[in-house]
């Protein structure tokens, strides 16, 4: 129990669960939207289920870290580019990401041109479905992150779950926050192209530094704030006029 009274391993602990907090806003917003297409009652349901699956996921691949880092040697080599494991989850990741991001982008501006509101659901386990598949991803990075930046397996373990806990905590309200406001909506499907095209960069051999997308993304959602501060101060000026 000596690690217990080492400050070195709770100040890993508190970076690694910011760290894997900040890693996992992609998840949530890629949980939320998804879990947007279903019936009301089914959709904390299925925003539960899918982070649970996330923190199993990690949790294991946590446990498997000889596997994991023979995902990072090559396989084998195009022209220059070595393609490893690692390289062909995140390449396929980003692919399927932003096919569907854009699918889902086509589908509200339908939406928005019909004038109502689609009634075509997809069902709870088609969403299941697709959240594993794209937790797979976002775990495998958020487990190299992790390995590179604690020694202790425990501290992975620990802060994972932490993470994944306050995840939980704040999903409901990302999601009804995001399906009340379309446009809100339109920019996080825009982030989840952005990151789809970081992660085909990142298995082609491309270091984006990730610092430069949370600060696109941050500086956008703070544009939006604004123009959403302004709309309802507009709609609330056209109500008492």
């Amino acid at each position: 129990m000596d690690w217990l009274s080492d400050p070195q391993i709770w100040l890993g602990l508190l970076t690694l669960t910011t760290l894997e907090i900040v890693l996992g806003i992609d998840n949530i917003v890629f949980i939320s939207i998804l879990s947007g297409r279903l019936p009301g009652a089914s959709q904390r349901k299925a925003r539960l289920w899918g982070l649970a699956l996330a923190m199993v996921m990690r949790v294991l691949l946590l446990l498997s870290l000889s596997w994991i880092m023979g995902l990072t040697q090559p396989l084998f080599t195009i022209t220059r580019w070595e393609i490893s494991g690692r390289a062909l989850i995140l390449i396929g990741g980003g692919l399927f990401l932003i096919a569907k991001s854009t699918r889902e982008i086509h589908h509200n501006l339908e939406e928005a041109g019909d004038g109502a509101p689609s009634t075509k659901q997809i069902s709870f386990a088609s969403v299941l479905l697709q959240i594993v598949l794209l937790d797979i991803v976002f775990s495998l990075d958020s487990v190299i992150t992790a390995v590179g930046m604690v020694d202790e397996i425990g501290v992975m373990i620990a802060a994972v779950i932490i993470a994944v806990v306050a995840m939980m905590i704040f999903a409901g309200s990302i999601s009804r926050f995001i399906s009340r406001h379309p446009t809100v909506k339109m920019l996080a499907l825009s982030f989840l192209l952005l990151i789809g095209v970081n992660l085909i960069g990142e298995g082609l051999g491309f270091h984006i530094p990730k610092g430069y997308t949370y600060f696109a993304m941050g500086f956008s959602v703070l544009v939006e704030m604004l123009n959403i501060k302004i709309r309802n101060r507009s709609s609330s000026r056209s109500a008492t006029a």
